[in-house]
């Protein structure tokens, strides 16, 4: 699909110094600019490749000024790194914009749905299942029985969604994630041997909740494993049965969390965070990546480690880490001079 230098000033409300009626079709870097591409310019450090871009079209700041000629028509706004994201986002409802039911697939005459609906091939759509308007539904996706999915929500291809999980609107959930797949619940008996603990709870997804390609939600053995209003998961992430996470919180990849801990609001958790299971972390902690989390959290705490200290001890710490070669040759060579002053002595005390 092809737009006018115009039709993007007027989607941005900005204003066109240059050829109004240019096209473009596709995005791009402003150094790799290319004819019949939109770029944009917001960092100063990209400022020389504007008089070299051959991009057809150039979104700047409106205090942008040339110091010598360019080739590219500029659309002036008041801050080129919003609008350039607005565009994106812009591009992307309309690049996924499909709608209607593609066949092969398959949905269950009990299964409610909204309208302007989109399903793709090969999905599966089982028993009791209801969904929301605008909803779109990638190839090769399984909907288990009793499954409710919320207005505008987008599910992308291989997504599995186990029954009775409920998801909110406007979420997205990226290819390969897996959500009310049976928590790792077993318990041995007398001789060792494990039994599996059946899980019979399910998954709550609130609303405006992103999930990235590849991860995992487990259902609850009782009750509901809960993702609130507003979090945002990275890809091949690992939630266990029962875990609640708080609104707004971000979530960095291959994080794990096990079983019933309770995450607070607004939280940041870098990648590789491992948590145990039964604990609650406070709103508004931020853990560093690859910090390791065997106890309660309080509120605002920053914090790194493996067990997890406060971030500035760690810092602290780390520095005494790093010298502790030297520090250990430092502590023998005092306890060599320790010991000789104490020969010394001894010697001393025998002979007056």
């Amino acid at each position: 699909m092809k737009f006018t230098a115009n039709q993007i000033a007027e989607i941005l409300e900005g204003t066109v110094v240059g050829d109004e009626t240019i096209e473009v079709d596709k995005l791009s870097k402003i150094e790799e600019g290319e004819k019949g591409s939109l770029t944009f310019l917001s960092n100063p450090k990209y400022t020389q490749f504007i008089y070299s871009t051959n991009a057809s079209i150039a979104i700047v700041n409106n205090d942008f000024v040339p110091e010598k000629a360019i080739k590219t028509t500029l659309i002036k706004v008041e801050d080129a790194y919003k609008s350039f994201s607005k565009l994106l986002a812009y591009y992307n409802e309309i690049r996924l914009n499909k709608s209607g039911i593609e066949t092969p697939s398959f949905i269950s005459e009990s299964a409610t749905l909204g309208e302007n609906i989109y399903v793709a091939a090969f999905s599966y759509i089982s028993d009791n299942v209801k969904i929301g308007d605008n909803v779109k539904i990638y190839p090769n996706t399984f909907i288990g029985d009793n499954v409710q999915i919320g207005d505008n929500t987008i599910i992308m291809a291989g997504a599995k969604i186990h029954s009775d999980c409920i998801i909110g609107e406007n979420c997205v959930l990226h290819a390969g994630v897996v959500l009310g797949a049976d928590g790792f619940g077993f318990a041995p008996n007398a001789e060792g041997v494990f039994s599996k603990v059946p899980q019979i709870g399910n998954v709550i997804i609130e609303d405006n909740v992103d999930i990235g390609a590849c991860t995992t939600i487990d259902r609850a053995t009782l009750g509901s494993t809960i993702i609130r209003k507003g979090v945002k998961l990275d890809n091949q992430i690992q939630i266990a049965h029962n875990v609640e996470i708080g609104e707004n919180t971000v979530i960095a990849a291959q994080t794990g969390i096990a079983g019933s801990t309770k995450i607070g609001s607004s939280c940041m958790l870098g990648g590789q965070v491992g948590i145990v299971g039964h604990i609650t972390i406070g709103n508004n902690v931020r853990i560093q990546a690859q910090s390791g989390i065997a106890r309660n959290v309080k509120d605002n705490e920053v914090i790194q480690g493996t067990p997890a200290i406060g971030y500035a001890d760690y810092n602290k710490s780390y520095v005494y880490f790093k010298k502790l070669p030297e520090l250990v040759a430092t502590i023998n060579l005092l306890e060599k001079e320790i010991k000789s002053l104490k020969d010394y002595n001894e010697y001393q005390s025998k002979n007056h």
